[in-house]
Parts: C-alpha cells; structure tokens; sequence
C-alpha cells in the first residue's frame, strides 16, 4: 500500500468541502456540560446519583477466602451533598455483591452511625443500583460530612477473576486479580462507578499466609502479624482504574521506579526481556510529556487467564505473561501502558462516549515515544500494521456504521466495554496526529500535550476542552481550509486524513514485494521467494504484516500453502506466538489439513483467550470444527471458566451464517477488542 499524502486529504477524493469549520462553531462535546454548580453530567451507564455528592475519599477493608473464593467486608465512603434535601443515596453495585448492612455517620468523628434501610434494584445487564436511605440530618444542608458504611462480600462477579491452581503459571497456588475497565468494578465494591468520578482512596487487604497483595496504589505497607496489605492511592482515579491482584508472587527491581512481579516461575524471564527498558521508556516519555506524576511504575505478569492484554493501573500495569514471547510485542504494549499515566489516568475521559480521549491520545504519545526511543521507521511499521487492521475492520462492518465514530451516543443499558474497538485508538491516533500537522511542529504540538496535562491532570474532561485549549494555543490551525472537527467526531467511516508512514518503508517494502509474489497466479519456488526477501531477518511485525495481508485473501489455494510451509515452517516454528497464532488462522481458513498437528499443539499449549478465541471461531465456522471440539474436550480443564464458556458456545452451536473472524487485533492496545464478560 503506498503511503498517504503528506497533505490533509478528505476522505474520499472529490468529497465536499467541510460543512462546518471549527474556527466558525464550538467543537462538539459527546457529554452534556457541567451544571451551574458545577456538577458532572450524567452517565447513561451508572445507576448512581454521583451528580449530587462530591466523594472525598473511600477505604477498602477486605477479607480474602481463596476457599469459598470471597471477598468480604467494608466499602466506607467520605462524601457530601452537593445540593440540600437529597435523600438516596444510590451507587452501582452487582447481583453478585451480597449487601450485609448499610450504616451511616454524620458529621465529625465521635458520632454515633445509624444503620440505614438500604435495597437492590435491577438497573442493567451489567449492574444494579444499590439506594441507601439517608437521615434526615444528612439532607439539611449542602455540603454536611457523611460517611457511609457498606458492609458486603463479592464472589464470582465480572471484576473478580479467581484462579484455581491449575489454571496459574505455576500450577501450585490459586491467585485472584480484579479487571474494573470499563464498569466491572462495581462487581468489586459498590461505588460511583463512573470515569466522570475521580478520588482518593485507601485499602487493607486481609490475606491467607504465603500469599502476596498489590494494588493499584501510591504507598504500600505489610503487618506480617495480622497478615494484613495497607495501601493508599493519594492521586485521585476513577473507580475503574482501582485493582488488586493476590497470590504466589515475586518481584525483581528493573529500575529506580520500576519493579517486575509475577509468579516465581515467571520472573527471570520477565525481569530479563524487559531489563532496563521501563526506565528508558519513562525517561523519554518525561522528555515529551512532563514529569511522571504516580511516583512507581511497576508491572505484574499475570496468568494466560487475564482478558485481555494489558490494563494500565496505576503504579502497577496488568500485563498478559503470555506476551513475553515476543519482544515487540511486549515492548509496544508496555509502552502503550506508559503513555496512559499522562492520557488516560492523570486526564481521564469524562464519559465513555468518548474514550478517544484515553486511547487516541494515549496511542499518538505511544508513538511519540517509540519514534524518540527507536526511530520512525519502527513507529511506521508498527502503525501500519495497526491501520491495516482498521481498514480491514472497516469492510467488515461498512463505512456507515456507528460504532466507526469517534464520539459515540451510549444508550441506556448498552455496557461502555462494548464501544471498544480499533477506531478508538487508531481513528483517534489519527485525530491526534492530524491536529499535530495542523500546528506545523510536532515539537510545539509535544509543548502543547504538556500544558493539556498539567491544566487537567487528576481531572476529567470533555472533548471540548481538550479542542478548546488547542484552538487557544493553535489560532492559526482554525483558518486553514477544511478544518472540520466535527467531522471527525462525529462522522462514520475511515479517518479523514492518515498520517504519513514513508519512513517506514526500509521494513514494509520487503513485505510487499514478498506479497506481491506469492499473490501471483503460480506459487514461488522457495529459491524464488528467498530471492525477494529473506524473512529469517525479519522483526515480528514485518512477520505480522506479510500474514495479515495473506489472511485478506483466504483461503489460499493447497499449492500456495504448501509452497508456504516449505519455504517457511521451520521459521515459523521458531517465531513467537503472535506470528503462529496467524499462521495457523490461514491453515483453518484454507482448509491445510496437512498442518493440524501443528493447531493441535499449539491450542495444547496456549489457553489465553487473544490466541485461542479467534483460532475457534474459524475452527467453529469451517470443516474443520470437529477439531475444535476435539481439542477443546482435551484442554478445557486448564480454561478459566468465562474462556471455557465462551468455546463451549462456539463448539456446541450449529455453522454460524457469519464469515470467519479477522486476524487478531495487533498490539498496541490496552484492550483488545474482546467482550471480558463472556
């Protein structure tokens, strides 16, 4: 594919000039503004009345039963009314949270509590509202100091992930971590659990012996005694980017502020592939972006169980072991982690209608940093590997469908995760690097991220206010010709304008002379392919690339397939699982009995759900679903239960009437496109 221009074309040649000029109209804002006191907007997707209280702090004291896999214990919130006369007090919760008791102290310290009447109602699929009475005195006036008491227990909910033995690294000691993104945690502990809500808070974690507790936290502390985790976030997060996770753990030091966790069994390997990288990564970032702002970055490799790849929590990343196969992959995911203590964490998205704003800034400083730290012919490969999956999601769904805008309308009893895609993090990507060729100076537009940051850090904001403050900085950008944001933001379909990736085409020009012959009407001989290009030189994502754009033209003919494999199934079976993983898409695809072996073993091996889903669902739609069936009554005891749910759907159910599923979404994502609650 040739690279776009370097000038800002419409979407399509010959398209009408914009209809609406930013420098004529105020940009569009998905949320609606704040009140005249100041109040957040409403979120479609909680059940709580956030909008009436300002949360001051809230502190966890929890229990953990790896027997009866349970937490229990306290929720106790610090708030005040923001307005006089409100009697409820309703927060998100969970048919999985069995709500014990409800109390209820107002004013100072010394006070007696009162135990409140308190109910659950159904509010959506995802949630229940939890409506507190509350006295009389607590309703006076605005602003009276209340701290209400929930005392609970929280099972098998969709933020809590209990791992059996058998289903850790070591197959030796159970481990339990939670996943909040994007309103899970309410499953977790009740709560205003909307990104729009950002406060303090403080936890004590009550653990079995030999059992270790992280959270996502500033300070941490342990009473060997009591067998008892402190821990005390003294930035304000939203409710979402609250974790934990218990178990056999280590840690190796990586840097001066970074330290490596995971299973025993994990954690020389971990340490050594990401060795003194974290700290160079931040260091760069720093450089871009202004100071890191949470103190330590840590990061705990979790088991093949965890659902997706990575979740940026703050002070510790949640990152899949099973990316520790492929350095670029690791690499390119870590940082992508890093880039959202700025955008995502410090400045969070005040409503998930517009979750660009987390990853659409946070991938453009993504490769901001790897553009610093290993040149731009890196950053173009790897970004274009990640459009070319976005064009290709784009013919799956068309060029009109919603879920292509940036700015989304979430109705009422429709979950935010479902809004993930890639054109959350790809289209915003080229939103952002559109604003910063619109300035003219990347190192201006780097200036003007830092001021974004240190305006709104531990706030969360409108889109509008992050247009507002560039169209401040930029006046200029306004009066250029077609400057339409409101088409970005609000129109379906492909961006507007991409980004120019010419300096990438040292590494993808191979790839696509190496596609260019095996399209041919008549299979390469090996000797003929080795001439093109020699793959054993390859990085990953040039490896990645060639796969992707054979897998757009599934299903290959036997003679492509076998010429493939002769010329490189030894390469294959030396490469990481995200090169595999493809490969093996396009045997099921195409019908390559002659590889099954190879399928078999490596579902045997990989039980995470970003390889092993997107190998069942083509499994599942083709010929060869009985081997789906097969392996999965041979592995599925080493599944997690929501994975093992998921296949047995797909296993069990008739041909489906759908084409076979894309190639798996590359890295680079915080989230990969996948439904956690399956």
């Amino acid at each position: 594919m040739s690279a776009p221009a370097d000038t800002p074309p419409s979407a399509s040649p010959g398209a009408s000039p914009a209809s609406l000029c930013c420098c004529r109209k105020s940009p569009p804002s998905g949320g609606r503004p704040a009140d005249s006191l100041g109040r957040p907007p409403a979120d479609a997707a909680s059940a709580s009345n956030f909008a009436h209280f300002r949360l001051r702090h809230f502190h966890l004291d929890l229990r953990l039963n790896f027997a009866l896999k349970e937490m229990s214990g306290w929720m106790v919130a610090d708030l005040c009314p923001l307005v006089p006369g409100v009697r409820t007090l309703v927060l998100d919760a969970h048919p999985s949270l069995s709500v014990r008791a409800v109390d209820c102290r107002v004013g100072g310290a010394g006070r007696e509590p009162s135990r409140l009447a308190f109910r659950l109602e159904p509010f959506a699929e995802f949630g229940s509202a939890l409506k507190i009475d509350l006295p009389e005195a607590a309703a006076e006036t605005a602003g009276t100091r209340l701290r209400i008491s929930v005392e609970y227990a929280a099972t098998d909910g969709p933020a809590i992930w209990w791992l059996d033995s058998e289903l850790t690294c070591g197959r030796d000691r159970p481990l339990v971590f939670t996943q909040g993104h994007s309103v899970s945690n309410r499953s977790f502990f009740p709560c205003f659990d909307s990104p729009a809500v950002k406060s303090t808070y403080t936890a004590a974690i009550r653990v079995p012996d030999g059992v270790t507790a992280l959270m996502s936290a500033s300070r941490s502390w342990y009473a060997k005694a009591e067998r008892v985790f402190h821990f005390a976030m003294d930035t304000p997060v939203p409710a979402y980017l609250v974790a934990l996770v218990a178990g056999n753990l280590r840690h190796a030091d990586v840097g001066p502020r970074s330290r490596v966790w995971a299973e025993p069994c994990l954690l020389s390997c971990a340490a050594e592939k990401l060795g003194g990288g974290v700290e160079r990564w931040l260091t760069v970032a720093e450089g871009l972006f202004g100071r890191y702002l949470w103190g330590r970055c840590d990061l705990v490799f979790l088991p093949p169980s965890f659902p997706i790849v990575a979740m940026e929590n703050p002070c510790v990343t949640f990152i899949i072991a099973s990316i520790l196969e492929s350095s670029d992959f690791l690499l390119i995911d870590v940082i992508h982690e890093i880039a959202h203590a700025w955008f995502g964490n410090a400045v969070t998205n005040a409503s998930w209608e517009e979750m660009w704003l987390s990853e659409g800034l946070a991938t453009y400083a993504q490769r901001r940093i790897t553009t610093e730290a290993y040149g731009a012919a890196f950053t173009c490969l790897e970004s274009t590997v990640r459009l070319d999956a976005l064009r290709r999601q784009l013919r799956l769904l068309g060029e009109d469908d919603p879920v292509s805008r940036l700015q989304v309308k979430l109705e009422p009893g429709v979950n935010p995760s479902t809004l993930m895609n890639l054109f959350t993090y790809e289209k915003g990507f080229c939103f952002v690097a559109y604003l910063s060729w619109l300035c003219g100076d990347v190192r201006r537009f780097d200036g003007f991220l830092r001021d974004y940051v240190g305006r709104f850090k531990f706030r969360s904001v409108a889109a509008r206010d992050f247009l507002d403050l560039y169209l401040a900085t930029f006046p200029e950008a306004a009066r250029k010709e077609g400057v339409d944001f409101e088409r970005w933001l609000t129109g379906c379909g492909a961006p507007a304008w991409q980004p120019d990736l010419s300096a990438g085409a040292a590494l993808t020009g191979p790839v696509d002379e190496l596609c260019r012959l095996w399209m041919a009407p008549r299979a390469p001989e090996p000797r003929e392919a080795a001439g093109v290009a020699d793959m054993s030189g390859w990085s990953t994502f040039q490896v990645v690339l060639f796969l992707d754009r054979m897998l757009d033209r599934a299903p290959l003919s036997h003679e492509v397939m076998c010429g493939l494999r002769a010329c490189y199934a030894s390469l294959l079976d030396d490469l990481n699982a995200e090169v595999q993983v493809r490969w093996l898409q396009l045997v099921v695809r195409s019908g390559f009995w002659a590889d099954l072996p190879r399928l078999r073993a490596f579902l045997a091996k990989h039980t995470s759900r970003m390889y092993t889903l997107p190998l069942y669902e083509d499994l599942s739609a083709g010929a060869m679903r009985g081997v789906a069936a097969d392996v999965f009554r041979q592995t599925r005891r080493r599944l997690h239960p929501n994975l093992r749910r998921a296949l047995e759907r797909l296993v069990t159910r008739g041909p489906p009437d759908a084409p076979p599923s894309p190639p798996p979404a590359p890295a680079g994502s915080s989230l990969r496109d996948v439904d956690v609650s399956a």
